[in-house]
């Protein structure tokens, strides 16, 4: 009998460390139109390599190109850049109001805004989503107020949530977008129930979950996978893998399976990989799963690679955990130069047009910033009344919150 070997956990490391050189070779990349797009109904055993592979259409001289491209008219892809600036603009706006102690805290979504404006474009009206909190591109791009937005991360007297959610943690079920929960990966739980209760009542409408890929080490995860692969679920699951977590990078939620998507598999689930800072590629995957969804053949797993190209939140400063330069180094680059550059090559957009379109959607969201911050900041101006704590929470007030609000003076 020979002697035991040592015990010792692997930790998996990022690849380059803070002031390092940055490194993406492990993210190997499809050429452009190179991935099939199979029938709707194809059986998920027989697309295992989309787990693996990364679908592409706009290729490096900005042609859309293959089987995923051509679903998107003119003034379509038009519609989208627009989106795509405009929560870009939006982000500028808010992010220099939490600067200025206009509210408490703000999430960018710099250099993933194709993700969630492209996909929102592949849903019905009664469709809903349940979004984390870097999806605000779901209510842009479905023409949500702006200025209710910022309402809401102002807390004011016009906030539509009354003061009771953290800021951009918005909620709006006319726009199918389910209120949000700090606690992440419960959406994915959320998402599959509300998809089986909709079957159920043999409705019409599908929904769709939104997870990171941190929180894809969380529990509710594999629950929801677990569910949606049993009861083939009408509900489309998103994975957006913006390479790092809050301070950690992605691969110690991925573990040892190669991608996030390939989580899939193991539940006989389709799973596919987008390039998810290719506007067209995101809405032709989008559409595929809606309609596998719509047509009774159940659930799909999509993995939007992407780049948090800011810091996790306002609360976050990134140059601790990572390459200054890395955003850079990003070999999938910017999601809205790259339709820019599309349009451009269509003939159908210019330099000139492009430069006027930043400055017109920036007014306009300075003026929404306006006429929010006329119903107050968090410093200043109207507040939420105190008697929204009590209100909203049970359908019959408990006689001891009653009294809470009683003494409260409501």
């Amino acid at each position: 009998m020979t002697d035991a070997a040592q015990l010792s956990l692997h930790v998996p490391e990022p690849a380059v460390r803070p002031g390092g050189q940055p490194d993406f070779s492990n993210v190997k990349i499809a050429k452009a139109g190179l991935v099939p797009r199979p029938e709707i109904d194809v059986a998920p055993e027989d697309i295992r390599d989309l787990a693996y592979s990364i679908i592409r259409v706009l290729n490096r001289e900005g042609e859309a190109v293959g089987p995923w491209s051509g679903m998107l008219s003119d003034e379509e892809l038009l519609t989208g850049l627009r989106n795509m600036m405009k929560l870009r603009a939006f982000d500028a706006r808010m992010l220099m109001a939490q600067r200025q102690g206009k509210t408490s805290f703000y999430m960018q979504h710099l250099g993933e805004e194709a993700v969630s404006c492209a996909f929102r474009k592949a849903l019905r009206k009664g469709d809903m989503n349940f979004p984390t909190y870097r999806q605000a591109g779901l209510l842009i791009a479905d023409d949500y107020p702006m200025v209710e937005m910022m309402n809401q991360i102002f807390s004011n007297e016009s906030d539509p949530l009354h003061g009771r959610q953290l800021p951009i943690m918005y909620s709006s079920k006319e726009h199918g977008f389910f209120t949000i929960s700090g606690n992440l990966a419960t959406q994915y739980v959320q998402a599959v129930g509300w998809a089986m209760a909709s079957a159920i009542k043999n409705d019409h409408r599908i929904a769709a979950g939104w997870i990171g890929d941190g929180s894809t080490a969380e529990s509710d995860f594999h629950s929801a996978l677990v569910f949606a692969s049993t009861y083939k679920a009408p509900v489309i699951l998103n994975i957006v893998n913006n390479q790092w977590a809050i301070s950690t990078f992605q691969g110690i939620a991925r573990g040892g399976s190669g991608t996030f998507a390939a989580r899939g598999l193991g539940f006989g689930i389709p799973a596919l990989r987008v390039d998810g800072n290719d506007y067209l590629a995101v809405y032709a995957v989008a559409c595929w799963a809606a309609e596998r969804a719509r047509q009774n053949l159940g659930p799909t797993l999509i993995e939007y690679v992407t780049y948090r190209v800011g810091a996790h939140s306002t609360s976050d400063d990134p140059s601790a955990y990572r390459p200054k330069a890395e955003s850079e180094a990003w070999p999938l680059g910017d999601p809205v130069l790259r339709l820019k550059k599309h349009l451009i090559v269509r003939g159908i957009w210019s330099e000139e047009r492009h430069v006027q379109a930043e400055a017109e959607i920036m007014d306009e969201v300075i003026e929404a910033q306006k006429q929010a911050e006329h119903h107050g900041t968090l410093h200043a101006g109207g507040k939420p009344s105190v008697r929204d704590i009590f209100e909203g929470v049970y359908a019959e007030m408990p006689p001891h919150i009653r009294r809470q609000r009683q003494k409260a003076g409501f």
